[in-house]
């Protein structure tokens, strides 16, 4: 199994488990940088740093591990000690218990915890340190990476490398009906997934594309990427029910679900899907001709080599958004340092290392096929790429790709916005304006739980 499925599956557990440890991390970790101090590894003296990170695969391991023998090659006086396979529940529970075996420097897969490591002050604020390395944070890192690794001002975390979601598609069953090009609009999108869907009783024997929200990467974030909402307005509340970008999507996704078969029939179909991080992935058996995925799925492929070609492209677009066609979601994996650690000169350099240097997140991500987080990193001659995985470079890069924004509990607000999509796609709650209002209402009521 390629590292990086396993890496996307554990990312994907730790999201859903963000609201999970909420009560945890923000009775635990409320620290600030005053708690912690710096260290005299200026001064060439020996200092040992831990490093708590989430990777746990072979290649996963190699690849950071040679970084960081990188890194103390070019720094000799400071010493890691590594430690993979830790989770969010696992970083929040060090962060508490604090002491000497507690991170110095913490990774994290989720980016949707930003807002509380920031807000409770778990991760120190790295503008100083940007600033006194003169580093430009908007010269250096695109915007929407960015924009997932900051809390109100606060930029507690850098990313290290990043996920940009796509369109990949079945060139062979293109070409049997009839379709020339990927879709760059919904409404191409619709007409294309007709057409590549054929029945079978109450089954299919292909599938044009799964709308459903549990068909795997077919959230309602990724969706509303493309359409850019913010969630949230000027004032910290929920905008879902008067942004309506949000009624649009849902609306949109409905009819998808009602054109392809309905929810119940698709739902059925969905039941024999194989495991999405395994050769039987519905798109890697032929039985859906489209999905919305991430860069990794590229390497999978690779892996498992199908029965036929296939290519990848930007997801599509609203049709009143046609010129924003090239955008995506986009998520990764962040980086900060513990407010608790009393070698936080140490620990900034580790970081610095981790996330501006070029070769060291090229030779990263070309290790586990992730997105480089840094500009200079995308252009880099040294990636490994082909006119597949460009595709999600130029995504990354795209000033009108999105993400979700970070709040200070996690994404409870993701995870409710969800449940009303589950709700409306299997006709359980019809009045989507209705159901937007109450949404709204219990996402502002569970952040100001929050606070």
């Amino acid at each position: 199994m390629p590292a990086t499925t396993s890496r996307r599956g554990r990312r994907t557990a730790a999201a859903l488990a963000g609201s999970a440890v909420l009560a945890l991390l923000a009775s635990a970790c409320t620290g600030s940088s005053g708690s912690g101090g710096t260290d005299d590894s200026a001064s060439g003296k020996d200092v040992t740093i831990t490093f708590w990170h989430g990777w746990s695969q072979d290649n996963e391991l190699k690849g950071i591990n040679d970084n960081i023998a990188a890194f103390e090659k070019a720094h000799p006086n400071i010493h890691v000690k590594a430690v993979g396979n830790m989770a969010d529940d696992k970083v929040n529970q060090g962060l508490r218990a604090g002491g000497d075996d507690a991170p110095d420097v913490v990774s994290s897969f989720t980016t949707n915890n930003v807002g509380m490591f920031c807000s409770t002050k778990a991760f120190i604020d790295l503008k100083p340190q940007l600033d006194k390395s003169g580093i430009d944070p908007a010269k250096t890192f695109p915007s929407t990476m960015l924009n997932y690794t900051q809390y109100k001002g606060n930029q507690c975390s850098l990313p290290l490398l990043g996920d940009a979601y796509g369109l990949y598609y079945n060139k062979k069953a293109f070409a049997a009906a009839g379709i020339a090009n990927p879709p760059k609009t919904f409404s191409e999108f619709a007409a294309d997934a007709k057409l590549l869907t054929q029945p079978d009783g109450d089954s299919y024997k292909q599938l044009g594309f799964m709308p459903l929200y549990h068909g795997y990467e077919s959230t309602t974030e990724h969706y509303l990427g493309q359409y850019g909402a913010t969630y949230f307005g000027a004032d910290g509340k929920s905008n879902i029910a008067t942004d309506p970008k949000v009624a649009t999507m849902l609306k949109w996704q409905k009819d998808m679900v009602d054109q392809l078969g309905g929810f119940a029939k698709l739902d059925k179909f969905r039941s024999t899907f194989g495991e999405e991080f395994s050769a039987k992935n519905p798109f890697h058996t032929g039985q859906v001709a489209m999905i919305l995925d991430g860069e990794w799925r590229t390497s999978n492929l690779a892996d498992s080599k199908p029965d036929f070609d296939w290519a990848t492209a930007p997801f599509p677009v609203p049709d009143d958004q046609a010129d924003t066609y090239g955008r995506g979601y986009q998520t990764g994996t962040i980086v900060g340092i513990a407010s608790t650690s009393k070698k936080q000169a140490a620990a900034w350099e580790l970081v610095k290392y981790l996330t501006t240097d070029t070769d060291a997140l090229v030779n990263f991500a070309n290790a586990i096929h992730n997105v480089p987080s840094t500009f200079a990193a995308l252009d880099s001659p040294k990636l490994q790429s082909d006119a597949n995985v460009k595709t999600f470079l130029d995504i990354a890069k795209n000033k009108n790709s999105s993400t979700t924004p970070p709040v200070a509990n996690g994404g409870a607000y993701i995870s409710t916005l969800q449940n009303l999509g589950y709700d409306i796609e299997s006709g359980k709650q019809s009045d989507v304006a209705a159901g937007l209002a109450a949404t709204a209402k219990q996402i502002d009521t569970d952040l100001a739980q929050a606070k």
